[in-house]
């Protein structure tokens, strides 16, 4: 084995480690969508500020992270994105000991900006590191970890973030001072511990960065690269695309337990002696049960099963891929979770809830598809095309606003059509797609 080799499996190593712990950190971040809805006592469409606040980063950061990395490279990039994520979760330290909801969203804002760098980077690093064939496995199985990345986290949240009661602010005026400061602290802790420890894992993350040994694979991109990639219909067509694929996966991720919760699912849950089996095998891991626990935790234990679908799919879909054209697989998986979805809002108990969770397995090869379905054939102008689709994430913030909003005032099962034309799109992008290859082939 070469040094080049050795330096470029070193390095493909850690980086794959920042797909994870991006992955984990904002799906941690639906965890606490419910929790603040009820410490701050807010509605669906001002929870979603929350969400707002991170992805909105991505639009902001995402043309700024390319121009930094072009001035500093990859390596000085990845340390000022992680720093810049440890002290986003710091920031949630005096949100919660003052229980301010304007600094949590400043927290938000700034872990998000962090992880703009890191996605901007990282994508195109990885795909540079060895030859242009292995390019798509590499990119595929860091987003695999990506995805265990968001499978891990609804655990930790539903064991951490959603393992007590939140008082209303009537039951909280009736305590004692005494008994109200011992509230109010208790309910920071809960939030603080976490993120207080994330941000440690972090800081020393960009230490390990700061000395280790990147290859250097900065390519220097074309000026006027951006104007011309503007002109690009199919680029355009993949960064919609992106926004509204996104846009759905948070949205339907964010009010997972939300939606459980209207239904009375925890009852129907505690009752049934095999998915009470699940969650404590799954709670097991951490030593702890759910005999006593909120019914928000009972729930959001499952939201694993939505994200871990993710990864799941992905595997599967690496396989697909090879056999059959993407966007004919992107418009297949785009149809099953159509399907699921009308399958949900048309029915009740577990069956509405376990095919509303199954929407995670379809939505496992679509980021990275479109992705590389959007960059396909655009040679030196690949690096600029990234920023360009790292900007479309900010789908994330706009669409699950809208979702909501419809909840506040229609419903979940109206709001759940949102969702339903975010994945149409979808399936008219993989399917006009593979009809204009087929007809370049021709």
């Amino acid at each position: 084995m070469s040094a080049s080799t050795k330096s470029y499996k070193s390095a493909f190593i850690f980086l794959t480690t920042l797909f994870f712990l991006w992955g984990f950190i904002t799906v941690l971040v639906d965890s606490l969508v419910p929790r603040l809805k009820d410490v701050f006592e807010i509605s669906y469409a001002k929870t979603v500020l929350i969400q707002f606040a991170f992805f909105t980063a991505f639009f902001v950061f995402s043309l700024p992270a390319g121009f930094i990395l072009s001035k500093i490279g990859y390596k000085k990039g990845i340390v000022f994105g992680l720093l810049t994520m440890a002290l986003g979760c710091l920031l949630f330290y005096p949100a919660s000991e003052y229980r301010n909801f304007t600094i949590f969203l400043i927290g938000y804002f700034t872990l998000a900006g962090g992880i703009t760098v890191l996605q901007v980077a990282a994508n195109p690093y990885v795909a540079l590191l060895g030859n242009e064939e292995g390019a798509s496995s590499r990119l595929n199985l860091s987003q695999a970890f990506n995805s265990l990345g968001t499978t891990i986290a609804p655990i930790i949240g539903a064991l951490f973030l959603l393992s007590d009661s939140v008082k209303s602010s009537t039951e909280i005026a009736i305590l004692s001072d005494l008994e109200k400061s011992n509230y109010y602290i208790a309910e920071a802790e809960t939030v603080q511990t976490p993120f207080f420890i994330i941000a440690l894992f972090i800081i020393v993350l960009a230490i390990i960065f700061a000395f280790i040994k990147l290859p250097k694979v900065m390519q220097e991109s074309p000026k006027g690269g951006y104007f011309t990639l503007l002109k690009n219909k199919m680029m355009l067509m993949g960064a919609l695309g992106i926004f509204v694929y996104v846009g759905a996966e948070v949205a339907i991720g964010s009010f997972l337990v939300n939606y459980f919760d209207t239904m009375n699912l925890a009852t129907v849950v505690s009752q049934n002696e095999t998915m009470m089996g699940i969650a404590n095998t799954i709670a097991s891991v951490f030593n702890k049960s759910f005999s006593e626990a909120d019914p928000k935790s009972l729930l959001g234990i499952f939201v694993i099963f939505y994200w871990g679908g993710a990864m799941i799919g992905r595997f599967i879909g690496a396989y697909l891929t090879k056999i059959l054209a993407p966007g004919k697989v992107l418009a297949i998986f785009a149809g099953f979770a159509i399907t699921l979805i009308f399958i949900s809002i048309n029915t009740v108990g577990l069956l509405s809830m376990w095919s509303i969770l199954t929407v995670g397995l379809f939505n496992s090869i679509m980021f990275p598809t479109i992705f590389t379905l959007s960059i396909e054939g655009l040679g030196d102008l690949k690096a600029q095309a990234s920023g360009l689709l790292c900007m479309a994430i900010v789908g994330g913030a706009i669409i699950p606003f809208a979702f909501g909003s419809l909840i506040d005032n229609y419903g979940f099962k109206t709001a759940f059509i949102l969702a339903i034309i975010c994945y149409a799109y979808i399936l008219f992008y993989g399917r006009f797609k593979g009809k204009n290859l087929v007809t370049k082939n021709l």
